[in-house]
């Protein structure tokens, strides 16, 4: 009697496990395909910022799970796992359903850590999803609208204060989108923007500390006083309430009275790590995070794969990025089809093309490859492209590419600071497409006469830069 095979099991559905899923059902992978995972939408993280600030839309960053698998011939399961059991190869859910499986990848990522700060995880917003970036939309709007109706200064300036608590790239980011943001909301509402407050609070003296960014520290910092955030660092936060904060610098305690206070202080691994039966200490690092092999294996464990934020490889650990999280996807699904076949297995290798932050509406620094860095407008250029082109299926791929070259051009769909800067929608718009011509020229040369590029290009370094650049299919 036929019997079918056991599933191979997709535990979370971020970058590493939905691009894992995708990939298999590129390769046609004869293995029936489940992915678990509790939430209904994919967040595209990095381009969260551009959800809260209406630059772009929810369906090209925050889309259906439903509507990216259509077609793919992968299961998706809107569950829980609560409980994976390694020796019997097993996963349970919270409804009580239980999967055994025949491979398992898992890709449970990360989750906010608060440091056993009081009040921290009840009165903070975090800002780690589409659905919490929504939510932190709809606080900020609601402040600005309870404040245009409050006529006490007093009263008022605690609804008009954001403080944002961690200085790393996510609440850097955030610093420089609200500087740029918040004003226009409140000014549209006939408020004077002078009023409004952002202050970003770091527990250590520096931007970026010990960040892959870090080079970028000195933009950033430029980029965060042209918006006036106030920066307050070498200050710990010691208790959060509904409204109010208390910090503490040195031997001085103070508080600030916020409206609206966000946490992008730090991540820790997803708590169902703890749990799993791996040896100690040779199978987890200080963080708590799993060691795999070069091949993204668990050791002792060959069917059972981890990548992104839940796991490392001491022998080459990479930054929890979304082009990291990417490309060990890709080298999941691929091990997993040499073991369906009873092929060598290759180690995961993951190529950095550089570090891209957002600095405000419309504009970002791009360093590519640590070597060039490119800012403002053209940085933006270059950073919304690259994620866009990381987009998890080929036909939304296409369709929000699309859609955000339009709006690029023709000024759509964006609050842009346009006339606090002296310019036109027109000239912004002619601007976005003189600077994708600069950025598209080398690429048609080289399409259009490649023996002729390489001759004259080739003392430039451009030739070799492209090829770097160009996308692993």
């Amino acid at each position: 009697m036929y019997q079918k095979s056991k599933p191979t099991l997709i535990v979370g559905g971020g970058f590493v496990g939905l691009f894992t899923a995708l990939h298999l059902s590129h390769q046609q992978y004869q293995h029936p395909i489940v992915l678990i995972e509790p939430k209904e939408r994919f967040s595209f993280k990095p381009l969260l910022y551009e959800l809260l600030s209406g630059e772009l839309q929810a369906k090209q960053v925050h889309p259906r799970y439903t509507d990216l698998l259509t077609g793919s011939g992968v299961t998706i399961v809107q569950d829980t796992a609560v409980e994976i059991d390694l020796h019997h190869q097993r996963v349970v859910l919270a409804s009580g359903r239980d999967y055994d499986y025949d491979r398992l990848v898992l890709a449970l990522g990360s989750q906010t850590k608060y440091f056993n700060t009081p009040g921290a995880a009840e009165y903070a917003l975090p800002m780690t999803s589409g659905t919490e970036a929504i939510a932190l939309r709809d606080r900020l709007q609601a402040r600005l609208r309870q404040a245009i109706q409050t006529p006490d200064p007093q009263q008022r300036c605690p609804l008009l204060t954001v403080a944002i608590i961690g200085a790393g790239p996510a609440g850097i980011e955030l610093a420089c989108t609200l500087g740029d943001l918040l004003p226009l909301w409140y000014e549209d509402l006939g408020g004077d923007i002078d009023e409004v407050r952002v202050i970003l609070i770091n527990r250590s003296g520096e931007l970026l500390k010990g960040d892959i960014n870090s080079r970028l520290r000195a933009t950033a910092a430029r980029s965060l006083k042209q918006r006036g955030v106030q920066l307050l660092f070498d200050t710990s936060v010691t208790a959060i309430y509904p409204d109010a904060i208390d910090c503490k610098k040195g031997d001085r305690t103070f508080s600030i009275k916020a409206g609206t206070i966000v946490w992008t202080a730090g991540t820790a691994p997803h708590p169902l790590l703890r749990e799993l039966a791996v040896n100690e200490p040779e199978h987890r690092d200080r963080q708590g995070r799993l060691l795999v092999t070069p091949t993204l294996q668990l050791p002792g464990f060959p069917e059972v794969f981890a990548a992104g934020d839940c796991a490392t490889n001491h022998a080459e650990p990479q930054p929890p990025t979304a082009q990291v999280a990417y490309q060990q996807g890709k080298a999941i699904a691929h091990n997993l089809q040499a073991l369906a076949e009873r092929k060598t297995l290759l180690p995961a290798t993951v190529n950095l093309r550089g570090t891209l932050m957002k600095l405000g509406l419309n504009e970002s620094v791009a360093n590519l490859f640590d070597k060039f860095k490119i800012e403002g407008q053209p940085g933006h250029l270059v950073r919304t492209g690259t994620y866009l082109e990381l987009l998890p299926h080929l036909r939304h791929n296409l369709k929000v590419t699309a859609d955000w070259l339009t709006d690029e051009i023709f000024q759509r769909h964006r609050p842009v600071r346009s006339q606090r800067l002296g310019q036109t929608p027109w000239l912004s718009g002619m601007a976005t497409i003189a600077t994708g011509l600069v950025i598209a020229t080398p690429l048609v040369w080289r399409a259009a006469q490649p023996t002729q590029f390489q001759q004259q290009m080739n003392s430039t370094g451009m030739p070799a830069l492209i090829d770097r650049m160009a996308p692993t299919k």
